[in-house]
């Protein structure tokens, strides 16, 4: 009889255990927020005179000092659907905690800054990241450098806005497991600070899965990385590179070795404009859609078929020094690894980038020297911005 009592108690300990760990967990308090009296500046850019042309011509509409309004010209008939929102103070500062809040994910565990660290220029340090219940994703988690200036986002540029971009991670089963928004909504509602929060960005403490959408966005597009060695160099400071440096820059932007043709402008980003050449026929009116993506000849099949044929994202080279490893699957741990691979590694596949094919018909191989790769390497550190990765702005408001 002992013994059967024992069964049953240990049976029925052994049954309310798994029915409790079915539950959906309950939020837990999260620790302190550590708020200033008055939000930081996120709404007025000081940007250097060589990125004034780059923000001005591709986020005219984000900032309150280069431009307003709501629709952005580059995308016609689409830009007041997909356009990113202004950014303002308390909405950004909004974003700020929601970014940092483990609150977004199903079980309380994982926030966007989970797979996003400042300290790495909002990069991973592995391959794939390890989200909701342990699960880890299938691609690298992309830095976030100047999201104001993309116009297609995520790896297979499944998204043309930051504002599109900020709930599908969230609503991942992946990464955060919050499938049901509305779950979210009320979440967020039965907290002591997000109604305030909501007030101040919006005029009132109604919480919906729009506002917690548009609030991440406008912190997003807030983060905007300017201030590295290379821009103090642009901007006349001939010792801010060293003669390395200078050498590695020459053999970036050498017809030869084609990198500025793919990483152009200040933000070393492809051009991602609606249209052109690189333009997808099945999209929008009359072609041109999500540009910006490439073949670069990884393997020679695809295993990862990406936006499709094995094009992924071209990414800024900005902070590239902190956001390894690289590629879309992680596969490079270092910079020296990644020169090597364009210097001799690009496959022929069959939908290889036409900029990495040589006049013989086969894939682009630099033949550069020793000195030649350690300068490039030099030359791509010195676009990281120390600033941005220590900015209190950008930090984690929970303590």
């Amino acid at each position: 009889m002992k013994k059967n009592a024992l069964f049953i108690s240990l049976s029925l300990m052994l049954a309310i255990g798994l029915a409790s760990c079915l539950k959906d967990p309950k939020p837990t308090e999260a620790a302190k927020l550590n708020m200033p009296e008055q939000p930081y500046n996120y709404a007025d850019l000081d940007l250097p005179q060589h990125m004034q042309a780059e923000f001005s011509a591709n986020a005219p509409t984000v900032f309150s000092n280069i431009g307003g309004g709501i629709i952005d010209p580059g995308f016609g008939f689409f830009g007041d659907i997909i356009s990113n929102p202004q950014v303002t103070d308390h909405g950004a500062t909004l974003g700020r905690v929601l970014f940092y809040d483990t609150k977004l994910s199903l079980n309380n565990a994982v926030a966007c800054a989970t797979c996003h660290k400042q300290e790495l220029a909002f990069a991973d340090p592995t391959a794939g990241s390890k989200g909701f219940e342990g699960k880890v994703t299938t691609r690298n988690s992309m830095a976030i450098i100047n999201v104001a200036l993309n116009r297609n986002l995520f790896w297979d540029s499944r998204v043309q806005s930051a504002k599109e971009l900020t709930l599908k991670p969230v609503q991942n089963h992946i990464e955060m497991g919050m499938e049901d928004l509305s779950v979210l909504v009320k979440k967020l509602g039965k907290t002591d600070y997000y109604p305030s929060l909501f007030n101040k960005a919006f005029g009132d403490s109604y919480i919906t899965e729009e506002r917690i959408s548009d609030a991440l966005a406008q912190f997003l597009c807030s983060m905007v990385s300017v201030d590295s060695r290379f821009d103090a160099f642009q901007a006349g400071d001939q010792a801010a590179l060293s003669d390395l440096e200078k050498l590695g820059m020459d053999v970036f932007f050498r017809a030869e070795t084609k990198c500025a043709s793919c990483h152009s402008g200040s933000n070393f980003m492809a051009d991602d404009r609606p249209g052109g050449e690189y333009g997808d026929p099945d999209f929008g009116f009359g072609g041109g859609g999500p540009k910006g993506t490439a073949n670069n000849g990884l393997d020679l099949t695809t295993a990862d078929a990406g936006l499709r044929n094995g094009q992924f994202r071209i990414p800024s080279l900005r902070n590239i020094a902190l956001t390894g490893p690289y590629m879309h699957d992680g596969r490079f741990k270092t910079l020296e690894e990644v020169v090597e691979f364009y210097d001799n590694g690009i496959k022929l596949h069959p939908n290889l980038d036409k900029k990495l094919i040589g006049e013989d018909g086969e894939p682009l191989r630099l033949n550069l020297s020793n000195l030649e790769k350690k300068a490039l390497v030099a030359f791509l550190e010195s676009l990281t911005d120390r600033s941005l990765i220590v900015d209190e702005k950008f930090s984690n408001p929970f303590n």
